[in-house]
């Protein structure tokens, strides 16, 4: 596939992904998707990506969805809006939370819709300093989707999160990150290099059991304390067999800097 919304490439260990329909605020609509789906396959197939970041192109992350990618005329027949959350974003977001290994999201502009919930399928999201997020969904009378009703309360709490979702207000990157719904905020000029720079630290890393601690918390949302604790017996036992963690002993006990393989 020749991507047209999308530009992708994989270098370094770090598979790049960046929305690229700036006139629209790299809304999506189904190319986009598509194109996506098809990125994220790639990054899943290629032994060499060990670390995935996505951010968007021109001055706003992603607005969501384009409405007019599935505009309502008068006397139309109405869409049947679920059917577009289970083709696209449930398995966008799905993969996303999945993928064995570390994903960064850096927001670079306004994060709204669907664009405001994608950020928080991935395991850390820096934003720039003008950044902001917007649950815009009430605003044309929806729910909030791609994740927002599960990963918001569980982020902000119940009332910030039934604040955020009812006035479809605009949470500023700072306030985001003081409220613990985002990792860290950068400076405008430096969240491009920020981010590279933290996708290539971890890319350097034992991405084996980085992945084994993703899918640790993950599971955590879920399980009691005592399932947890089986868990992360199990886990630890995988952890302690791959070519990583020997590589780390060894290098410990040898006083050198480790190359860890990601297996």
């Amino acid at each position: 596939m020749d991507f047209q919304h999308i530009l992708f490439a994989i270098e370094d260990g770090v598979a790049f992904l960046s929305l690229n329909r700036p006139e629209q605020l790299n809304s999506f609509n189904t190319a986009m998707h598509l194109e996506v789906r098809e990125a994220l396959k790639r990054v899943r197939q290629d032994g060499a990506a060990r670390v995935l970041l996505i951010t968007g192109e021109g001055r706003g992350f992603c607005a969501g969805q384009d409405l007019s990618d599935r505009n309502v005329a008068p006397g139309a027949q109405m869409p049947d809006l679920g059917e577009s959350i289970e083709q696209f974003y449930n398995p966008l977001i799905r993969t996303l939370r999945d993928l064995p290994m570390p994903v960064i999201c850096a927001i670079n502009g306004v994060a709204a819709g669907a664009g405001a919930n994608i950020p928080l399928a991935c395991d850390l999201v820096l934003a720039a300093r003008s950044a902001s997020f917007i649950q815009a969904f009430c605003k044309i009378g929806l729910v909030p989707d791609s994740g927002g009703t599960w990963s918001l309360p569980r982020l902000v709490g119940m009332a910030r999160a039934k604040a955020l979702a009812l006035l479809g207000e605009r949470l500023s990157a700072e306030q985001a990150e003081q409220w613990g719904l985002i990792y860290r905020v950068v400076d405008d000029a430096d969240l491009r290099d920020e981010a590279l720079k933290l996708a290539r630290h971890l890319a350097t890393q034992p991405t084996y059991g980085l992945a084994l601690i993703k899918r640790a918390f993950n599971a955590s949302a879920h399980n009691s304390f005592d399932e947890q604790l089986e868990l992360e017996r199990d886990l630890q036992r995988l952890a302690g067999r791959s070519d990583d963690y020997r590589e780390g002993v060894s290098a410990f006990m040898n006083k050198r800097t480790p190359t860890f393989k990601g297996h």
